[in-house]
Formats: structure tokens, sequence, C-alpha cells
């Protein structure tokens, strides 16, 4: 599958962008060292001539004294191409943190600590949020933090050792005797190489979140510490990180300079006094004493926006969609090209490109919702995680949503997983869909549902939310259920009479997510009060130690309880009194890939973003729906993405599958892409499995929901030519 923006976990994207503007910085620093008084005086310069930003910036100093990286086979240290682009950008690049886990890493540097313990050191500070949602605590964050004393710290590339403190109020010192005793705690606790230490981060953003650039302070390569005890101070080093965040911003826009710039440590603020003001900037009177300089803050969710040929990130080169379809970003006519004559024929954008301007069409279809905060989560520069922060979603399930703040639950134990859920027993249902505000979910009506919902609009109507509520983001699973129960099913399958029904099982395939936000299926029991439902969750992400569990929710007039296999019942209030009888809904675990899935039949079969051409099992788990031949209704973040899947099925059956809708009941979060402006939400289109005839049918072609144009499309034209290549572009006219 070309395009992954819909199924990719974003902290890849983000750790991409991290790592490549490092890796500049870096290369870029190395060259200009020999000649202080000479380039730099020359960038000087350049910084002195350019705009001027409003909003003021701040640069971070970030101590780390517990968390180390360790490189794993395949993996080099530093900026090397070992752990670069080729392996979060590449060919085949990881769509989840835990396939970074042969490459790198996080390890605990604390006495007494051991490897399976190193997740608790991660909890606080920026740097664990991302890696926090990965239960080997892998990923590629480079920037684990602490606010506790660093040790010492030597840049990668230069000589130069830096002297830090305990505090970054106080500044940062260097601590000898303890970062000396190190390598032997290391030794003592694992037989392999020591995992590298970043003892400090430099991190300059701007007042709204936004990261502009990093650098990685290191005591060392692989255990080795700094080679010499120098006592040289960061400014040199801070200094060199603020004229490259300038002239080339990580987060968004063009080369400029803040109007005003604050510092997070007290010597490193006296010691940049005399340095910025060559810069033409104004320094702070006074350092910075908190994380950041307003209540609010918190750091923007920063997409890494890539060439889609040669994936160079928007800071290295200018990136303009293709001309033709508009959905496809290239850094220039010679990747555009390169793309355009592919082959075989139907991967290349010549293939693709009219297929790609129809997708485009439903951009304004897809953001047609009827939320107050609509134009803002649907807008393709959506800074998601300024939203869930100021609206206080930062706890619960809302973590889900987010890459800075860690998920529920212990650091051990799987979300959404029976252990996780224990000390739910006796409280309310939607304790995790709750944000640090007051209550989201209004009290359960009185009455069931009169009439079936078929839109966002009437579903709140109903269930007295607001339109400014943002639980549609969460219930967009529930909703979709459903949806797909009340009228999908009931279109494409009559002859299953499926609303008579009082008990339906289903079968959740590949989920991963889903389970971890499982308590929100409970609104199912509200919105199917006569029908008991079992949702078995099947596939071979979900945690291992959650394999063969079952557990029930029930309803029972007032009240609601979960009871674990085990026996044991607690009731959950759903706070008021309703009528109807008693009813349930069974939740199951299996995992395993759906192929070799043992039991009953289902009644219905659902995946959600399900990317049938993103793992080799569905080549395997088509065939055994095939075999079962039961209503199969999957959804996926693009209409793009249902294309893949048809081809997929009719590769792996001969089947097919209907033509995709959009569903109703989609998150009304944009997910910004990588290297692409296609419109991707989560669970924003629908389908059904078409399967081949059991007997003497004739093999279904695979046409996709977009009808192959007659005759391919033109390329577009460059807008200037090179004198070499005109003679060859001579002949018919090319169509704009």
């Amino acid at each position: 599958m070309e395009f992954v923006s819909g199924y990719r976990d974003e902290f890849l994207d983000f750790a991409a962008l991290l790592f490549g503007w490092f890796r500049k910085f870096v290369a870029e620093k190395g060259t200009m060292g020999t000649s202080l008084e000479g380039r730099w005086r020359q960038l000087e310069a350049q910084i002195r001539r350019l705009p001027q930003d409003p909003a003021l910036w701040v640069l971070h100093v970030l101590p780390n004294r517990s968390v180390g990286i360790s490189l794993g086979q395949g993996a080099e240290p530093g900026p090397g191409p070992g752990l670069g682009a080729s392996r979060l950008l590449g060919d085949e690049p990881p769509l989840r943190l835990r396939d970074l886990s042969p490459y790198v890493s996080f390890v605990s540097l604390e006495d007494g600590e051991e490897g399976e313990e190193e997740e608790d050191e991660e909890e606080d500070g920026k740097g664990s949020s991302g890696t926090e949602k990965a239960e080997p605590q892998e990923g590629g964050e480079p920037a684990p933090s602490s606010r506790e004393s660093p040790q010492e710290a030597k840049p990668p590339a230069e000589s130069e050792v830096t002297q830090q403190e305990a505090s970054c109020d106080d500044g940062c010192r260097e601590d000898r005797g303890e970062d000396e005793r190190a390598p032997e705690k290391r030794k003592g606790r694992r037989s392999e190489t020591a995992p590298l230490h970043l003892s400090c981060l430099l991190l300059v953003t701007d007042e709204h979140g936004t990261i502009l650039g990093i650098d990685l302070l290191m005591d060392g390569t692989h255990g080795r510490v700094g080679q010499s005890p120098g006592a040289e101070n960061l400014a040199p080093r801070a200094y060199a990180l603020l004229c490259h965040s300038m002239a080339c911003p990580m987060g968004s826009g063009d080369p400029r300079k803040p109007r005003q710039l604050t510092v997070g440590d007290a010597h490193l603020h006296r010691d940049l006094e005399i340095l910025v003001p060559r810069l033409g900037v104004k320094l702070a009177k006074t350092p910075m004493r908190t994380w950041g300089p307003r209540p609010g803050f918190t750091f923007a969710s920063l997409r890494a926006r890539t060439c889609h040929v040669c994936h160079k990130h928007s800071f290295e080169v200018k990136l303009t969609p293709c001309p033709q379809c508009n959905a496809v970003l290239y850094c220039g006519e010679a990747c555009l090209q390169a793309d355009w004559r592919r082959c075989p024929d139907d991967v290349s954008h010549r293939f693709w490109c009219p297929r790609l301007a129809g997708f485009m069409e439903r951009t304004g279809e897809l953001a047609s919702l009827p939320f107050t905060y609509t134009a803002e989560v649907t807008s393709e520069t959506f800074n998601k995680e300024a939203f869930l922060a100021s609206r206080g979603l930062t706890r619960g399930y809302w973590t889900q949503l987010s890459m800075l703040i860690p998920g529920p639950g212990t650091p051990s134990s799987p979300w959404g997983s029976t252990s996780s859920l224990s000390h739910l027993l006796n409280g309310d249902p939607y304790q995790l869909l709750q944000g640090d505000g007051p209550a989201l979910m209004p009290p359960v009506p009185l009455d069931p549902p009169k009439s079936l919902f078929g839109s966002w609009q009437d579903y709140y109507t109903w269930r007295g939310l607001s339109l400014d509520s943002p639980m549609a983001v969460l219930l967009t699973y529930p909703l979709t259920v459903y949806y797909v129960i009340t009228h999908l099913v009931p279109q494409s399958f009559p002859e299953l009479n499926i609303q008579n029904k009082q008990s339906l099982k289903i079968h959740v395939v590949e989920a991963g997510k889903e389970f971890d936000l499982v308590m929100v299926f409970w609104e199912l029991l509200v919105l199917l009060p006569h029908v008991a439902l079992e949702l078995q969750f099947v596939g071979d992400s979900l945690p291992p130690e959650s394999d063969q569990q079952h557990f029930t929710m029930q309803r029972d007039g007032a009240e609601v309880s979960v009871r674990p296999n085990s026996g044991a019942t607690a009731r959950l209030s759903s706070g008021t009194k309703e009528k109807g009888g008693r009813r349930d809904l069974q939740i199951r675990v299996s995992t395993r890939p759906y192929h070799l899935l043992q039991g009953p039949k289902p009644d219905l079969v659902i995946g959600f973003n399900s990317g049938f051409g993103l793992k080799d099992t569905w080549l395997s788990s088509l065939p055994r729906l095939q075999s079962l031949r039961v209503p199969a209704f999957f959804t996926e973040s693009s209409e793009y993405g249902c294309v893949m899947d048809d081809q997929t099925m009719a590769v792996a059956t001969g089947g097919g599958t209907s033509s995709p809708q959009p569903n109703p009941f989609r998150s009304p979060f944009r997910l910004r892409a990588a290297d692409n402006c296609m419109p991707w939400y989560c669970n924003a289109f629908i389908f059904h499995l078409i399967y081949k005839p059991a007997q003497g049918g004739a093999v279904r072609s695979a046409p996709g929901p977009v009808p192959r144009p007659p005759t391919p499309a033109a390329p577009p034209v460059p807008t200037r030519r090179r004198r070499g290549e005109k003679k060859a572009a001579r002949g018919p006219r090319r169509r704009r």
C-alpha cells in the first residue's frame, strides 16, 4: 500500500521529523565548527535580516538521569543512517511503535531497576509520552526526559563536554561522581552493550508549542563516558541550536527570528545575554521558571510533511502537490516524474492520479458534520494536542488520542484488559470517557430510542449531548457497530432479519485500539436494550495476557455491572432508572489471527480501519471469512484504502467488496497525512465483503469504487523545462 497515513502511529511521523532535523543540524554544525569567525558571522548576518515572528520563543533545558536508549541489531548510534529515514520513512515503514523493538528501546538507568520496570521511569515528562503506548517501551522518540538531576552531557559530534546542574531553574551542572559509576550499574544489569545515556535535551519552541529545533546531548556512545572532563557551559551549543532553528525552523513556516526569547535555565540565560543580541533578538530579563510561558501550554501535534518519493521533510525542501490531482506531495519535478513512470503501471501515479483527484472531491462531504468545532478539527492544519488540552481531555481514554500524555492503567498492564478494568468495578461506567472538567456523558435517557439514528445530530439530540461535546471521537466505534446492525445489514442482507434477533454474536477482527477503548462499547447496551450482545475481539496485536479472557457488562434497571469470568460482580451506576429487562454485553478476547480462531460461527463480523494490504494475515483471514460466508463489514479511513482492500480481497479469494459509502458516525478528527493531502478520518467509509460464488460461479473481477479511466492521464506539464529536455519533449501537445 502506497499511503499509510490512517494506519501508522502518528508518533512515528513525529519521531521521523525530530530525527531528520537533528541529523541535518548536526551535519551543518559540524561543517561550520572550524570557521566560527567566518561562516558563523555570515549566518548571524543572515538571521539579523530575517522577518520577526510575533510569537515568543522558548529554549527549554530538559535534563534526564533515569532513561537510557538501547540500540539493537541494525541500528547505529548518533545521527547515522541506522535509525534514520530508512527505518521511519522507507519503502516499508513501521506502522506501530513496537515495530522498532529490534532497533531501539528505552531502558532504566536507576539503581536496582530491572528491564521490565523501565516504563515506571518514563511516566513523567514529554519524552515518555509516546513510548508509553508501546508495551515493551519501544519507539522512535529520541527525547526521554525527567526533571531530576542530569548527568554529564557530551555532544555526539563534538569534543566539548558540557557541565550541568540539578535544576532547570538553577542551571544544568555536571555530576561526575554519579556518572562515572553509571557504566558499572549498566554492566551489572545487562550483559550486552550498555545503552546510550541522553543526559540533556535542548528544545526550541514557540509559545504555542510548535517545535522549532532540537539537540540531544549524549554522555557517550554505547556506554562510553565523555572523552574529556571539560568545564564548558551549554551556551555555544544552545546558541548554535537557536541559529539553526531560526534559519531552518522544524515546525512550519519560513525562516524567521523571534520577537523575544526566554530560556528555561538561569545559568544558560546569563551566558546567552551576550550572544543572543548578535541576532537582533531580545532576550527576556529573567529566565523562565516554569515548564511553559502560559498555563495552557502544550506541544503542538506536529506531523512530518514529506515528499512521497524521496521522503525529504518540508524543512529541507519546498513541497508542492501534484498539479493535476492536488493529492500527493512532491519536492520537485524529478520526484513527480519518477512516481509518474513507476512500474508496474498500476502502482504509478499516472494510473492513480485521476482516482486520487476523485478522492479529493470528497473533502467537503467528509467535513460536513454538525458539531460546533467542525471547522477546527477538519482543517488540514488541525492542532489536536491543543484541542485536547484546551478542553481538559488529558486523562482516561482521551490519552489514547494524544502522543504526549501516558495512557490510563499501570505501565505493565495493557489498556482495556480486565486487569486494568478492575479499578472500575465500583465506579461509573463512563469514568474513562470523562475529562478533567464536568461530566461529559449525561444520564441515560429514561426511555429507549423510539426510532433508528442515522446521524450524529439525531443521536446527540436523543442522548442529551451538546453539539459542542467531543464525545463523537470516542463513540465512533460503538455507533458504527450500531449503524451496521440497524441500517447496513438490513439493506444488504435482509434475509437475516437481524433487527428481530434477541442476541447477536459479533467478531471484531484485527482489534487493537478498539479493545483499548473497550468500555465505550457499553453504549451499545443503551442503544440496543432489547439485544444481548457478545463481542469477541480477535487479532494477534492484542496483548497476549488477555487471551481467552471473558467478562460481562450488564444493565439491570438503574444499575450496570461488570462481571469477570471469576464470578465476582460489581455494580456500576448508570445514573437513572430506566425501563426494560436485564440485557448484557459479553466481551471475549482471542489473541490469534482470525483464520486460526475456533468456535461457533458469528452472526456478524466487523473490522475498523482494516488496511487489508498492510498485514499478511489478511491473505489467510479473508479466505476464512469466504468459507464462513457471514456478513462482514469493514471501515476505512480513506476512499483510497477501500480501493486497496477491494484489490486484496480479489487476490485472496476471487471476491471483492461493495462500493464504499461515507460513515455518518465517522470520527470528526481529521488525520493529517505525511506525504499527501487526502482527507483521512477514523472510520470514514464502510463497505462489506462480496464473496465469490460457492460453486460454478465466474471469478469476479476487482474493480475499485472509481472505474479506471479509459485513457491514461497526461503527465503534469513542468513549469520550466531544462534545455536538454526540450527536444525529447516535442511531439503531440499535452493537455493541462
